[in-house]
């Protein structure tokens, strides 16, 4: 719930109006006033509209699940919002005083509907544009090893570490990608189910530095780098794209409400030519902050995620080099042969903005070109050109999938930069797309793009040396180790680490990281499903798969009991604890993992406390371990009360 019940519930009675009682909401301390009940902002509740009929289901669920359920009013046809305090109420009445009048009575049509339209005006402020200069004796490398360390291209270790990148099982495409696991993912990818291979797939698109510049281009490339992004899953197509827009502007300082303007009727005509939509979103306009006499504010920024169904989650490719020296790359221009540099990385790391900056050309025909080559399965590995430019993507295709390259690009007759074209080759941050093809298939592959009206280019191979090799019109600019470079890349990653973690094994980790190499992937088995005479028996065993409040992994584990051949049943521990089910009817029982009580300190103790302070609880657990033809099992959080079970006395 945002912006509390005083905006929520008038906004789900409209337009027939309701009265309520405020001290029907459930609260944690009973001094607070009407008006902090009632305003208080805070996203642990959902205000629902149900038939009277349906109180006693949905209570009974929220029992289930132990989720605190309140009725604090009923729909009464007035048009109105009518808010009583009954506690009020009450007090008037044993004091023999006349009632309080209702802390609110608002015609809702006042608030809610045809409101007048507000009028703001704002007014334009030119940026200050200079190009970009750089020091006589910068050579590439010197460049490259700063953008490399510039956090918005580093590597994202220090996040997609810590968290579980895999909850509920249904994940197909995750954060991290390649043989190392670098988080250098371009698009997710969740299944629908455990048993299908269809689901949905999404990526995310943002170029706030852009919009210092042209706050248009930084809105238009959004929504180009979240395609690039979107492209590397099968989708239905271009069309179903839909998108979330989260805006964060300064909008009440100078320029900043004209720049959200012109980023928004920018956004709105791209979308329109492309036929993508918006259909959500949230905003934060108040971007600045005031302190010691000093004004901060963040720049203009619009986050376009963008999502779609996919038919096939298998027809998904990652940006990890798989081919060896058999793979060709294949490079996409987007942007026509134009190379400019304002508001990119390099720009950035050199305390500059530069000028001219990128913009959307032409990404709807090489959108729908690379979907064809997804669903012919013709293409091994792919990268959208982003921050750093091609040389940080082609660098990046390299560091995941642990080989080398050896790239020659050319410098097109649009490539001016005072007789120094090399930066704006390598580090231009125009949209651009990446694939590694078998070199069998890479006339077929361009036929196939020719015929779309793409083209594009041949620009390198894969090596199997791990030297990374690119020049620009035959002048060899780039020659280093790729594990030196991919060192390189880490480092900002790692010393964000070592704010979170301990110096000692963040050390270990960046040492290892140094000469780790590919696994080998060999099976001590031979994996097999479960034969079908298991699979299509009525009568299965039945397991029990024990959840708790805030478990997550009880539908995974169900969907593993059932590919083994059992009858899994959901159970949670209120079912337990009030004799719903006995355990006595159960082969097996599995306490799930995945952040019980929230994942609070000790939350696997808590849990198994639930089952040795409860008597009959406690019994039915002695008497399943006494059986010998049972079994248990707890994984994570459920581990505690899965190994204090089969240590119990009986």
């Amino acid at each position: 719930m945002i912006k509390g019940n005083c905006n929520v519930v008038k906004e789900i009675i409209y337009p027939e109006g309701a009265e309520s009682d405020i001290r029907s909401v459930v609260v944690g301390d009973n001094t607070l006033s009407v008006l902090e009940i009632w305003g208080a902002e805070y996203q642990e509740q959902d205000a629902l509209l149900i038939k009277p009929e349906n109180e006693q289901l949905l209570r009974a669920v929220c029992d289930r699940e132990r989720v605190s359920m309140a009725v604090i009013g009923s729909i009464s046809g007035s048009g109105k919002i009518t808010l009583v305090d009954s506690k009020a109420i009450a007090e008037a009445a044993a004091n023999r005083l006349p009632a309080p009048n209702p802390a609110v009575d608002l015609d809702l049509e006042k608030v809610l509907g045809d409101m007048p339209r507000k009028r703001f005006e704002f007014t334009r402020q030119q940026p200050l544009c200079e190009p970009l200069e750089l020091a006589a004796g910068v050579t590439v490398m010197d460049a490259l090893r700063r953008v490399l360390h510039l956090p918005s291209v580093s590597s994202k270790r220090f996040l997609t570490t810590k968290v579980d990148r895999c909850v509920t099982g249904l994940v197909a495409q995750q954060q991290t990608v390649g043989p190392l696991q670098l988080s250098l993912s371009d698009v997710a990818v969740i299944a629908q189910s455990y048993t299908g291979l269809t689901g949905g797939a999404c990526a995310i698109g943002e170029q706030p530095v852009k919009g210092l510049l042209n706050p248009k281009a930084m809105a238009r490339l959004a929504v180009g780098e979240a395609l690039t992004n979107l492209v590397w899953a099968k989708v239905s197509a271009l069309e179903d794209v839909k998108a979330s827009g989260n805006w964060m502007y300064a909008a009440k300082l100078g320029g900043e409400g004209a720049c959200m303007y012109d980023a928004a009727v920018a956004l709105r005509d791209a979308m329109i030519d492309l036929k993508i939509a918006i259909d959500g979103g949230k905003d934060s306009l108040s971007m600045a902050a005031q302190a010691g006499g000093e004004l901060v504010k963040a720049p203009g920024d619009l986050v376009i995620s963008v999502y779609a169904p996919c038919p096939d989650i298998t027809k998904t490719v990652t940006p990890d080099l798989k081919l060896g020296d058999k793979g060709a790359i294949l490079f996409i221009d987007l942007a026509k042969g134009k190379r400019r540099l304002g508001g990119s990385a390099l720009a950035q790391v050199f305390d500059q903005i530069s000028d001219d900056c990128p913009d959307l050309e032409d990404v709807g025909k090489a959108f729908s070109a690379v979907q064809c080559l997804l669903d012919k399965k013709l293409i091994s590995a792919g990268h959208d050109i982003s921050d750093g430019g091609i040389v940080v993507a082609l660098l990046e295709m390299a560091f995941s999938g642990s080989c080398g390259l050896k790239v020659s690009l050319e410098a097109s007759e649009k490539v001016q930069l005072k007789g120094r074209p090399l930066f704006e080759v390598l580090f231009a941050e125009e949209l651009g797309l990446l694939l590694e093809v078998d070199q069998h298939k890479q006339e077929e592959v361009i036929a196939e793009l020719a015929a779309a009206g793409v083209s594009c280019a041949v620009i390198g191979h894969v090596t199997a040396s791990r030297v990374i090799d690119i020049s620009v019109s035959g002048h060899e600019c780039i020659r280093a180790s790729m594990p030196e470079l991919r060192d390189v890349w880490e480092e900002t990653s790692f010393m964000l680490e070592r704010l979170q973690r301990l110096d000692s094994c963040v050390e270990a980790e960046q040492l290892g990281m140094k000469g780790r190499e590919v696994p080998s992937w060999k099976l001590s088995f031979m994996p097999t499903k479960t034969s079908d005479k298991f699979l299509s028996c009525t009568l299965k065993p039945k397991v029990a798969i024990i959840r708790e409040e805030g478990s997550n992994g009880d539908r995974e584990m169900s969907g593993v009991v059932h590919a083994a051949g059992f009858e899994p049943w959901d159970i949670s521990m209120s079912d337990l604890l009030s004799n719903i089910v006995n355990l006595q009817d159960f082969r097996g029982v599995v306490f799930v993992g995945g952040f019980s009580y929230a994942d609070v300190l000790d939350s696997g103790k808590g849990w198994a406390a639930t089952i040795r302070f409860n008597e009959s609880l406690l019994h039915q657990f002695q008497e399943f371990y006494k059986c010998s033809d049972t079994f248990s099992l707890g994984v994570c959080n459920g581990w505690v009360p899965g190994n204090v079970g089969s240590e119990l006395e009986v």
